[in-house]
């Protein structure tokens, strides 16, 4: 029996089918010659590149390869007068205001009737989505791994620091217990909640904040407030808690928090706009330790943006002080 053909596919050709399926595509696909002028430009090649076909037919391939992906072209051209087929080429290429941003590109071979390689077809991806996407997983597990390396060695120096001051394996057990969580609460300060709606209700204010990071740490440190206090609230509270944690991590493997001996004091005060936090370690080193240029500076670096402030370290004979200012009306 015979079908009768579907209605909207009469007088189509199959050439036309294909246009009308490149026009559509929502991946750039261009043709060139083999000397790598451009003689096709489909709809998503123009919102990609910026470039409108009637600019970018009959120009070189060129425009879109940034000076140092120059090579690349000349490799593509070669493979494609071999006869090979680049599958998923990952690279970078520029928008016509010069911008770059990552594509993977697959190019293959265009013959004519009698077989012979005429030029080339690209498919582009933009796929700049997932790069970012992959270098935030990848920041993400570097934080993972930076923080339980704190953990462990912090919990370590407070089992030292406990065992010393214990009077008994039941006060010991209970000091400690007490003093690890209060650590596992001020490390959950410096988590933003995924659920952005209860994340921009979370508030607390700056000394609860110190007391809750430096609870761990008893008999070691003072936090003296001069003025009111300061409300935090939002993403401020997690990238000040962040922050001030690092300080307390850093000071505990260290600083003065590693000797038995040694003193935290914290001063808060505003002037004008500015909070300014004075953080003054006594008894500890004098001079900065090794590999301070670490991952856990880049996170303090960057909760620093966050809250577009600024940061002095000073070494000093009888230990480290630290100077923070942050403009008051980031911290809700």
């Amino acid at each position: 029996m015979d079908y009768p053909a579907a209605p909207h596919r009469e007088g189509l050709t199959a050439g036309a089918w294909l246009a009308a399926i490149i026009e559509s595509s929502d991946d750039a696909i261009v043709s060139k010659t083999l000397d790598g002028t451009i003689t096709s430009w489909n709809s998503a090649a123009e919102r990609m590149f910026g470039f409108s076909a009637l600019e970018a037919i009959g120009q070189s391939i060129t425009i879109i390869i940034p000076e140092d992906r120059l090579p690349e072209e000349s490799k593509i051209l070669a493979s494609i007068r071999a006869g090979r087929r680049i599958e998923h080429f990952e690279t970078v290429r520029r928008r016509q205001d010069g911008s770059l941003f990552a594509v993977s590109v697959t190019v293959s071979p265009v013959r004519d009737e009698a077989g012979v390689i005429q030029g080339a077809s690209k498919i582009l991806r933009d796929i700049t989505d997932r790069r970012e996407a992959e270098e935030r997983q990848s920041l993400l597990l570097r934080e993972m791994n930076h923080r339980a390396k704190n953990l462990f060695a912090v919990i370590a120096g407070l089992v030292t620091v406990t065992s010393r001051s214990a009077g008994s394996k039941e006060e010991l057990v209970t000091t400690l217990t007490g003093r690890i969580s209060a650590l596992a609460r001020a490390h959950a300060l410096t988590l933003p909640d995924p659920d952005s709606t209860v994340a921009a209700q979370t508030s607390t204010t700056l000394t609860s904040l110190l007391h809750a990071i430096l609870e761990p740490y008893p008999g070691q440190c003072t936090i003296e407030l001069d003025g009111e206090d300061a409300p935090i609230g939002g993403s401020a509270l997690s990238s000040l808690a962040l922050m001030l944690h690092e300080f307390a991590i850093n000071s505990a493997k260290y600083g003065a928090l590693s000797s038995e001996n040694g003193c935290l004091t914290v001063q808060v005060s505003s002037v004008g706009r500015i909070l300014r936090l004075i953080w003054t370690e006594s008894l500890g080193p004098a001079s900065p330790p090794e590999h301070v240029e670490g991952f856990g500076a880049k996170l303090e670096q960057a909760s620093l943006r966050s809250l577009n402030g600024t940061l002095e370290r000073q070494w000093k004979s009888e230990g480290l002080v630290i100077v923070l200012t942050i403009p008051i009306a980031r911290m809700a």
